[in-house]
């Protein structure tokens, strides 16, 4: 699975939410998610530009690649995901193998869709409120044109291409709270 997203910061979040509304978007849910990644004994996933973590939402428990980005501009990337059963042991194969957590993102997130495009309006722990929209594709043949429909429904939205950040909300806690991804000794 590719993973096609578009992401910005957002001044009035719900501004935002009645635009999309009034755009026809379908409210899907609320959720509330803590994502810890975690980071290899053999490569630092910050240069890299890799993420491995485990997904926290409403008692279910995630375990998720993704690759590198794909291109410069969005953050399209290679993602793989599997449901984990016993969140404690996938923990402890973690460890065992020389993982070890980085950090923990928190955020609560209100979804949407319109179309092809899946919308989270996320409210991030210590970051602040962001626009995330995505297109997921099984093959990455032509993902260049699925990025400029993104930005051209963002425009409609009123965000403009420039204001979009490509940075992980790890990588922008991990500079906010000015801790290097590398091993703790």
């Amino acid at each position: 699975m590719i993973e096609i997203e578009v992401k910005a910061s957002v001044d009035d979040p719900k501004q935002l939410e009645r635009s999309l509304i009034e755009f026809g978007a379908t409210p899907i849910g609320i959720e509330t998610q803590a994502d810890t990644y975690y980071n290899a004994p053999y490569r630092d996933f910050g240069k890299t530009d890799e993420a491995l973590r485990i997904r926290v939402e409403d008692g279910k428990s995630v375990l998720t690649y993704k690759g590198p980005k794909m291109d410069k501009v969005s953050k399209t990337r290679k993602e793989v995901e599997t449901e984990i059963k016993d969140i404690d042991g996938m923990g402890n194969i973690l460890s065992s193998l020389g993982f070890f957590p980085v950090a923990t993102v928190s955020k609560k997130r209100k979804n949407f869709r319109v179309g092809d495009f899946f919308i989270s309006l996320d409210e991030v722990r210590d970051l602040g409120n962001f626009i995330e929209v995505e297109i997921g594709v099984k093959d990455s043949r032509n993902f260049q044109e699925k990025v400029e429909s993104i930005f051209k429904f963002m425009g409609k939205l009123g965000i403009k291409r420039e204001s979009s950040i490509r940075k992980s909300y790890l990588e922008m806690i991990l500079e906010k709270k000015e801790v290097p991804f590398v091993p703790l000794q």
